[in-house]
């Protein structure tokens, strides 16, 4: 059974930076898997952040987060990271890392990410 641990949340202020890191477990090669980062606020929907194919490359942001965002793998260790620089106090929310069902497919849509961890959370303060 596929386990996701997220950590590296916290409390910062806008502008600075955080970098969270996704531990996976349970499973033979992370490279099978292309895996993203949602997000999770009070009251709104969950949000597509990131994607990235199982070999790396290839990364998929959306447009609310591109160009602050980056979204990094090491297959070797089993972990995804996310870089997230400029922040400001609309990124505060729980944040999700989850496996897609393949090391080639991967959207902005939940629907389509199998395995999910129980998120960490991030708050920027104004």
């Amino acid at each position: 059974q596929v386990q996701l641990v997220e950590s590296g949340g916290g409390l910062v202020q806008a502008g600075g930076s955080l970098r969270l890191s996704c531990a996976a477990s349970g499973l033979a090669l992370l490279s099978r898997y292309a895996m993203g980062w949602f997000r999770h606020a009070p009251g709104k929907e969950r949000e597509f952040l990131a994607a990235i194919g199982g070999g790396g490359g290839n990364n998929y942001y959306a447009d609310s987060v591109k160009g602050r965002f980056t979204i990094s793998r090491d297959n070797a260790k089993k972990m995804i990271f996310l870089q997230m620089d400029s922040l400001k106090p609309e990124d505060t929310a729980d944040y999700y890392c989850a496996t897609s069902i393949s090391a080639t497919y991967y959207t902005g849509l939940a629907i389509d990410y199998r395995s999910w961890g129980q998120g960490t959370q991030v708050t920027v303060s104004s």
